[in-house]
């Protein structure tokens, strides 16, 4: 989905730009990702596992532009990838149509400077446009910033996947189902 662009001043006087992502970032997009992966054991991939071509992924990013029911949303300081969020319905069916997911990561660069809230805010005001009326989202047991955010931004636990990610010395950690009614 194509939105506007807006402009946040960051806790530390910097600005931010929210803006959707472009083909033209993909570059970009997966040199952040394998840097998010290896930064922090909450996201779903190791950086090793992060294996998009260039090509790939301006296909997604274009995709993902043109397409009405999906947002995705580049946080970006100083010309730099700061950080990103996602929305995507869970299906075309009618009896979950109002519902999406919602994805976001920053490097650890840009914690506590206040652009994962104003990505969330941003994104929520988006899905409501939309039409969606719950966004849904899974944080892993353990990641308390993450939670205290999606808790201040009006999430609600709802349930937990058991054992959801295991990791590469053998321990699990449970993933806890959050939601917001719009």
């Amino acid at each position: 989905m194509r939105f506007e662009n807006r402009n946040v001043t960051l806790k530390d006087g910097r600005k931010c730009v929210l803006r959707p992502t472009h083909p033209d970032d993909a570059s970009a997009m997966i040199e952040y990702m394998k840097v998010t992966a290896g930064e922090t054991p909450y996201l779903l991939r190791y950086p090793d596992e992060v294996k998009f071509t260039v090509e790939s992924e301006r296909e997604i990013l274009g995709n993902i532009l043109e397409n009405e029911k999906s947002v995705m949303m580049m946080a970006e300081v100083d010309g730099r990838v700061a950080g990103n969020c996602s929305i995507n319905g869970l299906g075309d069916k009618r009896k979950i149509i109002h519902r999406c997911s919602l994805a976001i990561a920053l490097t650890q660069e840009f914690w506590d400077l206040g652009i994962g809230r104003a990505m969330l805010t941003y994104l929520l005001e988006l899905a409501k446009e939309i039409g969606y009326e719950q966004v849904e989202l899974e944080v892993v047991e353990g990641n308390g910033r993450a939670r205290r955010l999606y808790e201040k931004c009006g999430f609600v636990e709802t349930g937990k996947h058991f054992r959801a990610l295991k990791y590469e010395d053998g321990t699990y950690r449970d993933e806890i189902i959050m939601c917001k009614v719009l």
